[in-house]
Protein backbone atom coordinates (compact mmCIF):
# COMPACT_ATOMS: atom_id res chain seq x y z
CA UNK A 1 0.00 0.00 0.00
CA UNK A 2 1.70 3.39 -1.08
CA UNK A 3 0.15 6.41 0.61
CA UNK A 4 0.09 10.61 -0.60
CA UNK A 5 -1.09 12.59 1.88
CA UNK A 6 -2.16 16.33 1.18
CA UNK A 7 -3.39 19.27 2.67
CA UNK A 8 -2.94 20.39 6.27
CA UNK A 9 -1.75 18.21 9.40
CA UNK A 10 -5.59 17.69 10.07
CA UNK A 11 -5.57 15.58 6.93
CA UNK A 12 -2.15 13.72 7.84
CA UNK A 13 -3.74 12.48 11.33
CA UNK A 14 -6.43 11.30 8.79
CA UNK A 15 -4.14 9.20 6.95
CA UNK A 16 -2.63 8.13 9.83
CA UNK A 17 -6.03 6.68 11.17
CA UNK A 18 -6.19 4.86 8.10
CA UNK A 19 -2.68 3.69 8.40
CA UNK A 20 -3.97 2.59 11.24
CA UNK A 21 -6.85 0.35 10.33
CA UNK A 22 -4.45 -0.84 7.45
CA UNK A 23 -1.94 -2.23 9.53
CA UNK A 24 -4.42 -3.65 11.90
CA UNK A 25 -5.97 -5.55 9.05
CA UNK A 26 -2.34 -7.05 7.65
CA UNK A 27 -2.06 -4.59 4.63
CA UNK A 28 1.67 -3.55 5.06
CA UNK A 29 3.02 0.17 3.77
CA UNK A 30 5.44 0.90 1.08
CA UNK A 31 8.20 3.33 1.81
CA UNK A 32 6.98 4.94 -1.64
CA UNK A 33 3.78 4.79 -3.74
CA UNK A 34 5.49 4.80 -7.21
CA UNK A 35 5.26 0.51 -6.59
CA UNK A 36 2.30 -0.14 -4.56
CA UNK A 37 -0.49 -2.61 -4.93
CA UNK A 38 -2.68 0.01 -4.38
CA UNK A 39 -1.92 3.86 -4.02
CA UNK A 40 -4.40 5.84 -1.50
CA UNK A 41 -4.37 9.84 -2.44
CA UNK A 42 -5.51 11.29 1.10
CA UNK A 43 -6.62 14.85 -0.61
CA UNK A 44 -7.78 18.63 0.32
CA UNK A 45 -10.06 21.09 -0.97
CA UNK A 46 -10.09 23.58 0.51
CA UNK A 47 -9.10 26.69 -1.97
CA UNK A 48 -8.29 25.99 -5.90
CA UNK A 49 -4.64 25.69 -5.11
CA UNK A 50 -5.45 22.43 -3.13
CA UNK A 51 -7.48 21.20 -5.43
CA UNK A 52 -5.11 21.66 -8.11
CA UNK A 53 -2.88 19.95 -6.33
CA UNK A 54 -5.02 16.61 -5.73
CA UNK A 55 -5.78 16.62 -9.24
CA UNK A 56 -2.38 16.74 -10.07
CA UNK A 57 -1.37 13.43 -7.83
CA UNK A 58 -4.08 12.07 -8.77
CA UNK A 59 -3.05 11.72 -12.59
CA UNK A 60 0.37 10.98 -11.49
CA UNK A 61 -1.06 7.89 -9.86
CA UNK A 62 -3.13 7.04 -13.04
CA UNK A 63 -0.13 7.48 -14.97
CA UNK A 64 1.87 4.83 -12.77
CA UNK A 65 -1.33 2.28 -13.20
CA UNK A 66 -1.09 3.00 -16.92
CA UNK A 67 2.73 2.30 -16.76
CA UNK A 68 1.45 -1.10 -14.57
CA UNK A 69 3.93 0.00 -11.45
CA UNK A 70 0.43 0.07 -9.51
CA UNK A 71 -2.61 -2.46 -9.36
CA UNK A 72 -5.32 0.68 -8.26
CA UNK A 73 -5.55 4.03 -7.24
CA UNK A 74 -8.23 5.24 -4.27
CA UNK A 75 -8.58 8.74 -3.46
CA UNK A 76 -10.20 9.62 -0.09
CA UNK A 77 -10.54 13.31 2.08
CA UNK A 78 -11.69 16.35 1.23
CA UNK A 79 -11.50 16.29 -2.41
CA UNK A 80 -13.45 13.22 -2.80
CA UNK A 81 -15.75 13.97 -0.48
CA UNK A 82 -16.51 17.29 -2.30
CA UNK A 83 -16.24 16.08 -5.60
CA UNK A 84 -16.52 12.37 -5.40
CA UNK A 85 -19.77 11.32 -8.00
CA UNK A 86 -18.52 14.26 -10.38
CA UNK A 87 -15.06 13.68 -10.11
CA UNK A 88 -15.60 9.65 -10.82
CA UNK A 89 -16.15 10.92 -14.48
CA UNK A 90 -13.48 13.08 -14.57
CA UNK A 91 -10.88 10.65 -13.48
CA UNK A 92 -12.37 7.22 -14.73
CA UNK A 93 -9.47 5.07 -14.03
CA UNK A 94 -9.32 6.34 -9.90
CA UNK A 95 -10.81 2.31 -8.60
CA UNK A 96 -12.35 4.07 -5.27
CA UNK A 97 -13.38 7.70 -4.26
CA UNK A 98 -13.69 7.56 -0.30
CA UNK A 99 -15.42 10.36 1.26
CA UNK A 100 -14.43 11.14 4.90
CA UNK A 101 -17.01 9.31 6.94
CA UNK A 102 -16.02 5.80 5.08
CA UNK A 103 -12.15 6.46 5.89
CA UNK A 104 -11.93 4.00 8.72
CA UNK A 105 -12.96 1.16 6.44
CA UNK A 106 -10.46 1.78 4.16
CA UNK A 107 -8.42 -1.90 4.69
CA UNK A 108 -11.09 -4.50 3.17
CA UNK A 109 -11.69 -2.16 0.34
CA UNK A 110 -7.89 -1.72 -0.29
CA UNK A 111 -7.13 -6.19 -0.25
CA UNK A 112 -10.20 -6.28 -2.01
CA UNK A 113 -8.57 -4.19 -4.91
CA UNK A 114 -5.31 -5.52 -4.28
CA UNK A 115 -6.15 -8.87 -5.54
CA UNK A 116 -8.37 -7.95 -8.05
CA UNK A 117 -5.36 -5.89 -9.58
CA UNK A 118 -5.55 -3.46 -12.52
CA UNK A 119 -8.60 -5.33 -14.27
CA UNK A 120 -11.21 -2.86 -15.52
CA UNK A 121 -14.29 -2.47 -13.46
CA UNK A 122 -16.88 -0.03 -12.08
CA UNK A 123 -15.22 3.06 -9.83
CA UNK A 124 -16.18 2.48 -6.36
CA UNK A 125 -17.47 5.70 -4.82
CA UNK A 126 -19.03 6.05 -0.88
CA UNK A 127 -19.52 9.43 -0.03
CA UNK A 128 -22.20 10.64 2.31
CA UNK A 129 -23.25 14.20 2.97
CA UNK A 130 -23.05 15.66 5.17
CA UNK A 131 -19.95 14.48 7.17
CA UNK A 132 -21.05 12.60 10.36
CA UNK A 133 -18.42 10.66 11.94
CA UNK A 134 -15.70 10.98 14.01
CA UNK A 135 -13.24 8.20 14.57
CA UNK A 136 -10.87 6.97 17.20
CA UNK A 137 -7.46 5.86 16.06
CA UNK A 138 -7.29 2.27 15.38
CA UNK A 139 -3.05 2.33 16.60
CA UNK A 140 -3.03 5.54 18.52
CA UNK A 141 1.13 5.24 18.72
CA UNK A 142 1.16 5.17 15.12
CA UNK A 143 2.67 8.80 13.89
CA UNK A 144 3.63 10.34 10.41
CA UNK A 145 5.43 13.11 11.14
CA UNK A 146 9.18 11.83 11.21
CA UNK A 147 9.77 13.50 14.19
CA UNK A 148 9.57 13.80 18.73
CA UNK A 149 6.51 15.42 17.65
CA UNK A 150 2.68 14.50 16.71
CA UNK A 151 -1.01 16.21 16.13
CA UNK A 152 -3.46 15.16 18.10
CA UNK A 153 -6.74 15.91 16.52
CA UNK A 154 -9.23 16.37 18.73
CA UNK A 155 -12.42 17.19 16.85
CA UNK A 156 -13.58 17.12 13.36
CA UNK A 157 -16.00 18.94 11.70
CA UNK A 158 -17.08 23.06 12.71
CA UNK A 159 -19.84 25.25 13.29
CA UNK A 160 -19.15 28.82 12.30
CA UNK A 161 -20.82 30.07 9.15
CA UNK A 162 -17.74 32.32 7.63
CA UNK A 163 -18.92 33.18 4.03
CA UNK A 164 -15.74 32.46 2.35
CA UNK A 165 -14.83 28.79 3.67
CA UNK A 166 -16.38 25.16 2.20
CA UNK A 167 -14.92 23.12 5.28
CA UNK A 168 -18.35 23.14 6.98
CA UNK A 169 -20.02 21.71 3.94
CA UNK A 170 -17.34 19.14 3.72
CA UNK A 171 -16.40 18.25 7.45
CA UNK A 172 -19.77 18.98 9.11
CA UNK A 173 -20.87 20.24 12.22
CA UNK A 174 -18.52 20.23 15.16
CA UNK A 175 -17.93 16.24 16.36
CA UNK A 176 -15.68 16.35 19.52
CA UNK A 177 -13.59 13.45 20.93
CA UNK A 178 -14.04 12.58 24.83
CA UNK A 179 -11.54 13.82 27.03
CA UNK A 180 -10.53 10.57 28.44
CA UNK A 181 -10.24 9.08 24.50
CA UNK A 182 -7.89 12.15 23.83
CA UNK A 183 -5.43 11.47 26.85
CA UNK A 184 -5.35 7.66 26.34
CA UNK A 185 -3.95 8.18 22.31
CA UNK A 186 -1.45 11.44 24.00
CA UNK A 187 -0.45 8.70 26.61
CA UNK A 188 0.19 6.12 23.84
CA UNK A 189 2.20 8.88 21.85
CA UNK A 190 4.23 10.45 25.51
CA UNK A 191 5.24 6.43 25.43
CA UNK A 192 7.19 6.15 22.30
CA UNK A 193 8.82 9.53 22.59
CA UNK A 194 7.15 12.19 21.31
CA UNK A 195 7.83 15.16 22.99
CA UNK A 196 5.05 17.56 21.41
CA UNK A 197 1.71 17.31 21.03
CA UNK A 198 0.13 19.75 18.65
CA UNK A 199 -3.86 19.80 19.57
CA UNK A 200 -5.47 20.29 15.79
CA UNK A 201 -9.08 20.69 14.76
CA UNK A 202 -10.94 22.68 12.22
CA UNK A 203 -11.43 25.11 15.74
CA UNK A 204 -9.61 23.94 18.61
CA UNK A 205 -11.44 26.50 21.73
CA UNK A 206 -14.78 24.80 20.12
CA UNK A 207 -13.87 21.79 21.34
CA UNK A 208 -16.54 20.03 23.79
CA UNK A 209 -19.53 22.80 22.73
CA UNK A 210 -21.19 20.27 21.38
CA UNK A 211 -21.04 18.08 24.61
CA UNK A 212 -21.06 17.81 28.11
CA UNK A 213 -18.29 16.06 29.67
CA UNK A 214 -15.79 19.04 29.54
CA UNK A 215 -14.58 21.93 27.22
CA UNK A 216 -10.84 23.22 25.79
CA UNK A 217 -9.82 23.84 29.19
CA UNK A 218 -10.83 20.48 31.04
CA UNK A 219 -9.12 18.86 28.41
CA UNK A 220 -6.27 20.77 28.66
CA UNK A 221 -5.45 20.17 32.54
CA UNK A 222 -6.21 16.55 32.01
CA UNK A 223 -3.21 16.59 29.50
CA UNK A 224 -0.87 18.71 31.58
CA UNK A 225 -1.62 15.94 34.85
CA UNK A 226 0.14 13.06 32.39
CA UNK A 227 3.80 12.97 33.51
CA UNK A 228 6.74 13.49 31.83
CA UNK A 229 8.56 16.51 30.02
CA UNK A 230 6.77 17.41 27.32
CA UNK A 231 5.02 20.09 25.28
CA UNK A 232 1.65 21.05 24.25
CA UNK A 233 0.47 23.41 21.50
CA UNK A 234 -2.27 25.12 20.67
CA UNK A 235 -3.24 25.02 16.76
CA UNK A 236 -6.30 26.57 14.96
CA UNK A 237 -8.06 28.87 16.90
CA UNK A 238 -11.30 31.03 16.91
CA UNK A 239 -11.34 34.85 18.72
CA UNK A 240 -14.73 34.97 20.15
CA UNK A 241 -13.98 31.64 22.00
CA UNK A 242 -10.28 32.33 23.86
CA UNK A 243 -12.32 32.74 27.26
CA UNK A 244 -10.68 33.94 30.81
CA UNK A 245 -10.46 30.10 32.02
CA UNK A 246 -8.19 29.43 29.17
CA UNK A 247 -6.14 32.37 29.79
CA UNK A 248 -5.90 30.58 33.38
CA UNK A 249 -4.62 27.47 31.40
CA UNK A 250 -1.72 29.61 29.76
CA UNK A 251 -1.00 31.20 32.85
CA UNK A 252 -0.66 28.13 34.97
CA UNK A 253 -0.38 24.47 33.37
CA UNK A 254 3.42 23.44 33.01
CA UNK A 255 3.46 21.72 29.86
CA UNK A 256 1.39 24.45 27.61
CA UNK A 257 3.26 26.25 25.10
CA UNK A 258 3.03 30.13 25.75
CA UNK A 259 1.76 29.73 21.90
CA UNK A 260 -1.38 30.09 19.72
CA UNK A 261 -2.62 29.85 16.33
CA UNK A 262 -6.08 32.15 16.36
CA UNK A 263 -6.86 33.24 12.65
CA UNK A 264 -8.21 36.60 13.01
CA UNK A 265 -8.79 36.39 9.29
CA UNK A 266 -9.09 40.57 9.13
CA UNK A 267 -9.20 43.52 11.49
CA UNK A 268 -12.43 46.05 10.11
CA UNK A 269 -15.76 45.29 11.70
CA UNK A 270 -17.36 45.97 8.26
CA UNK A 271 -15.45 43.36 6.39
CA UNK A 272 -15.95 40.72 9.15
CA UNK A 273 -19.41 41.17 9.44
CA UNK A 274 -19.51 40.84 5.67
CA UNK A 275 -17.15 37.26 6.40
CA UNK A 276 -20.14 36.31 8.86
CA UNK A 277 -17.83 36.45 11.72
CA UNK A 278 -18.85 39.58 13.70
CA UNK A 279 -18.82 37.41 16.91
CA UNK A 280 -14.89 38.19 16.59
CA UNK A 281 -15.21 42.11 16.27
CA UNK A 282 -15.58 42.76 20.03
CA UNK A 283 -13.04 40.58 21.65
CA UNK A 284 -10.50 41.20 18.72
CA UNK A 285 -9.02 44.89 19.60
CA UNK A 286 -7.75 43.86 23.11
CA UNK A 287 -7.50 39.91 21.95
CA UNK A 288 -3.62 39.59 21.86
CA UNK A 289 -2.84 42.01 24.68
CA UNK A 290 -4.99 39.98 26.38
CA UNK A 291 -3.06 36.92 25.77
CA UNK A 292 0.12 38.20 26.21
CA UNK A 293 -0.61 39.47 29.38
CA UNK A 294 -2.07 36.23 30.73
CA UNK A 295 1.27 34.71 29.97
CA UNK A 296 4.19 37.65 29.04
CA UNK A 297 6.24 36.28 26.19
CA UNK A 298 3.54 34.47 24.18
CA UNK A 299 3.72 33.87 20.55
CA UNK A 300 0.75 34.56 18.67
CA UNK A 301 0.30 33.34 14.86
CA UNK A 302 -2.62 34.43 13.03
CA UNK A 303 -3.59 34.17 9.27
CA UNK A 304 -5.41 36.93 7.56
CA UNK A 305 -7.96 36.98 4.13
CA UNK A 306 -7.25 40.14 1.65
CA UNK A 307 -9.21 41.09 -1.26
CA UNK A 308 -13.05 39.82 0.32
CA UNK A 309 -16.16 41.17 -1.58
CA UNK A 310 -16.68 44.65 -0.44
CA UNK A 311 -13.41 45.13 1.01
CA UNK A 312 -12.30 49.10 0.73
CA UNK A 313 -8.58 50.21 0.72
CA UNK A 314 -9.86 51.85 4.08
CA UNK A 315 -10.53 48.73 5.02
CA UNK A 316 -7.21 47.20 4.21
CA UNK A 317 -5.76 50.01 5.71
CA UNK A 318 -7.23 49.06 8.71
CA UNK A 319 -5.85 45.42 8.85
CA UNK A 320 -2.25 46.41 8.20
CA UNK A 321 -2.32 48.78 11.26
CA UNK A 322 -3.90 46.13 13.42
CA UNK A 323 -0.91 43.97 11.94
CA UNK A 324 1.69 46.76 12.98
CA UNK A 325 0.01 47.20 16.16
CA UNK A 326 0.16 43.73 17.24
CA UNK A 327 3.23 42.69 16.39
CA UNK A 328 2.09 39.35 15.33
CA UNK A 329 5.31 36.49 15.67
CA UNK A 330 3.69 35.10 12.74
CA UNK A 331 1.34 35.69 10.44
CA UNK A 332 -0.02 34.00 7.08
CA UNK A 333 -2.13 35.35 4.23
CA UNK A 334 -3.73 34.49 1.44
CA UNK A 335 -5.89 36.29 -1.47
CA UNK A 336 -9.82 35.78 -1.54
CA UNK A 337 -10.78 33.36 -3.93
CA UNK A 338 -14.63 32.41 -4.80
CA UNK A 339 -15.25 29.17 -3.31
CA UNK A 340 -18.66 26.91 -5.27
CA UNK A 341 -20.80 26.67 -2.95
CA UNK A 342 -20.52 29.37 -0.25
CA UNK A 343 -21.91 33.00 0.43
CA UNK A 344 -18.94 34.76 -0.79
CA UNK A 345 -19.06 33.41 -4.15
CA UNK A 346 -21.93 35.39 -5.32
CA UNK A 347 -21.33 38.57 -3.34
CA UNK A 348 -21.52 41.74 -5.14
CA UNK A 349 -18.36 43.86 -4.86
CA UNK A 350 -16.04 41.60 -5.97
CA UNK A 351 -12.66 42.86 -5.56
CA UNK A 352 -10.77 42.53 -9.22
CA UNK A 353 -7.82 39.30 -8.43
CA UNK A 354 -5.11 41.83 -9.44
CA UNK A 355 -5.97 43.69 -6.67
CA UNK A 356 -6.50 40.92 -4.14
CA UNK A 357 -2.64 40.09 -4.93
CA UNK A 358 -1.51 43.42 -4.94
CA UNK A 359 -2.82 43.92 -1.26
CA UNK A 360 -1.71 40.64 -0.12
CA UNK A 361 1.76 41.97 -1.69
CA UNK A 362 1.77 45.06 0.64
CA UNK A 363 0.47 43.51 3.96
CA UNK A 364 3.16 40.36 3.50
CA UNK A 365 5.70 43.84 3.40
CA UNK A 366 4.01 44.76 6.54
CA UNK A 367 4.29 41.49 8.25
CA UNK A 368 7.89 41.37 7.05
CA UNK A 369 8.93 44.87 9.07
CA UNK A 370 7.09 43.32 12.20
CA UNK A 371 9.08 39.85 12.13
CA UNK A 372 12.71 41.41 11.45
CA UNK A 373 11.73 43.96 14.74
CA UNK A 374 10.53 40.98 16.57
CA UNK A 375 13.57 38.88 15.78
CA UNK A 376 16.04 41.45 17.09
CA UNK A 377 14.29 41.37 20.09
CA UNK A 378 15.42 37.73 20.42
CA UNK A 379 18.92 37.97 19.96
CA UNK A 380 20.73 37.41 23.44
CA UNK A 381 17.44 35.69 24.95
CA UNK A 382 16.90 32.07 26.07
CA UNK A 383 14.82 29.51 24.96
CA UNK A 384 14.12 26.09 25.09
CA UNK A 385 14.66 24.13 22.13
CA UNK A 386 13.17 20.68 20.94
CA UNK A 387 15.88 18.61 19.58
CA UNK A 388 14.93 17.40 15.84
CA UNK A 389 17.87 16.20 13.86
CA UNK A 390 21.53 16.48 13.71
CA UNK A 391 23.14 17.68 9.89
CA UNK A 392 25.78 16.59 8.38
CA UNK A 393 27.90 19.45 9.45
CA UNK A 394 27.30 18.86 13.07
CA UNK A 395 24.77 21.06 13.97
CA UNK A 396 21.28 20.79 15.61
CA UNK A 397 18.10 21.55 13.64
CA UNK A 398 15.45 22.61 16.89
CA UNK A 399 12.40 24.01 17.42
CA UNK A 400 11.72 26.66 20.03
CA UNK A 401 8.06 27.44 22.26
CA UNK A 402 7.47 30.01 19.85
CA UNK A 403 8.08 27.87 16.90
CA UNK A 404 5.01 25.12 15.56
CA UNK A 405 6.16 22.45 12.98
CA UNK A 406 6.05 23.49 9.74
CA UNK A 407 4.95 26.93 9.37
CA UNK A 408 7.32 28.89 11.92
CA UNK A 409 10.71 28.19 11.00
CA UNK A 410 13.16 26.08 12.93
CA UNK A 411 16.57 27.40 15.46
CA UNK A 412 19.44 25.55 14.37
CA UNK A 413 21.97 24.83 17.37
CA UNK A 414 25.57 24.95 17.51
CA UNK A 415 27.86 23.32 20.03
CA UNK A 416 26.07 20.62 21.72
CA UNK A 417 27.61 17.64 23.39
CA UNK A 418 27.84 14.64 21.92
CA UNK A 419 25.25 12.57 23.90
CA UNK A 420 22.28 15.30 22.70
CA UNK A 421 19.68 12.99 21.11
CA UNK A 422 16.90 13.70 19.11
CA UNK A 423 13.50 14.14 21.35
CA UNK A 424 15.81 15.99 24.02
CA UNK A 425 15.31 19.40 24.94
CA UNK A 426 18.54 21.89 25.25
CA UNK A 427 18.24 25.14 27.16
CA UNK A 428 19.58 27.81 24.35
CA UNK A 429 20.87 30.96 24.11
CA UNK A 430 20.05 32.48 20.64
CA UNK A 431 23.03 34.17 19.00
CA UNK A 432 21.29 35.32 15.41
CA UNK A 433 17.92 35.15 13.10
CA UNK A 434 17.04 35.71 8.98
CA UNK A 435 13.49 35.53 8.59
CA UNK A 436 11.59 32.99 10.90
CA UNK A 437 15.18 30.97 11.74
CA UNK A 438 17.47 31.21 14.51
CA UNK A 439 20.63 30.52 15.07
CA UNK A 440 21.30 29.70 18.89
CA UNK A 441 24.50 28.25 20.71
CA UNK A 442 23.63 26.27 24.02
CA UNK A 443 23.11 27.57 27.65
CA UNK A 444 23.86 24.55 29.37
CA UNK A 445 26.10 21.57 27.86
CA UNK A 446 23.99 18.94 28.48
CA UNK A 447 20.52 18.18 26.72
CA UNK A 448 17.36 17.38 29.36
CA UNK A 449 15.51 14.46 29.54
CA UNK A 450 14.53 14.23 32.88
CA UNK A 451 12.56 17.69 32.51
CA UNK A 452 15.70 19.52 34.69
CA UNK A 453 18.52 21.44 33.22
CA UNK A 454 21.69 20.63 34.06
CA UNK A 455 24.96 22.70 33.50
CA UNK A 456 28.63 21.86 33.36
Amino acid sequence: MGLVSLGCSKNLVDTQSMCGALVKDGVDLSPSPDDADVVLVNTCAFIQAARDEAEAEIARALSLKRDGRVGAVVVTGCYAQRYGHEAASRFPDVDAWIGVDAEIGIAPLVKRLARRGAERRRAIVRVATPSTCLFEPPVPELRLTGGPFAYLKIADGCNHACAYCAIPGIRGRLRSRRIDDVVREAEALLSTGIRELDIVAQDVTAFGRDRRDGRLPDLLRALDSIGGDFWIRLLYGYPSLVDDDLLECFATLDHLCPYIDIPIQHSHPDVLRAMRRADTIRPLPSLISRLREAKPGMAVRTTCLVGFPGETEEHFRHLCDFVRESRFDALGAFAFSPEEGTPAATMAEQVPPEVAEERLERLMRVQKTVVRENRRSRIGSRARALLLGRTAQGRWTARTEWQAPDVDGETHVSGLGRDARVGDFADVVVTAGRGYDFSASPASLRPVRSGRMVSE
